[in-house]
């Protein structure tokens, strides 16, 4: 009966670390998929930042110049960030949600969830939320 009691428990363990080391090479995924489009963005690459969208917001904007049009107007933060750092993920409705703080160009904090979905080409992203308003300083 105590043999079975820790056969148990380090099974459990050992689930408990899978589990806990598959979060780790998501949220890793994740992250890197997230970087990747930031740094087209940086070098004003906006096809290759598209290509890190979902096929669903492909259809939705088309070709990468309606997608720069959206980003440089409506999330210019994203576009030229000085400093990124990564919060919480959470799952969410069957996707990932990855909190994002970004501190723009002016110093300005601004906080975003990016909808993180899985595809067959991997990570990728179905949108982006700003959760904080502009003008909220470090």
């Amino acid at each position: 009966m105590m043999r079975k009691a820790i056969l148990a428990g380090v099974g459990g363990l050992i689930l408990s670390f899978f589990m806990a080391f598959s979060a780790v090479a998501q949220q890793t995924e994740i992250e890197g998929t997230i970087n990747s489009q930031l740094e087209a963005f940086k070098a004003d690459d906006f096809e290759e930042a598209f290509t890190y969208a979902t096929p669903t917001l492909q259809r939705l904007f088309q070709t990468p110049r309606n997608f720069q049009r959206m980003v440089t107007e409506g999330y210019p933060m994203v576009w030229r960030p000085a400093e990124v750092t990564y919060l919480d993920l959470n799952e969410q409705d069957g996707a990932y949600v990855q909190k994002v703080q970004i501190v723009d160009a002016k110093g300005f904090t601004h906080l975003l969830a990016y909808r993180m979905i899985q595809t067959a080409a991997g990570w990728r992203i179905g949108g982006v939320s700003i959760l904080q308003a502009d003008g909220v300083t470090a």
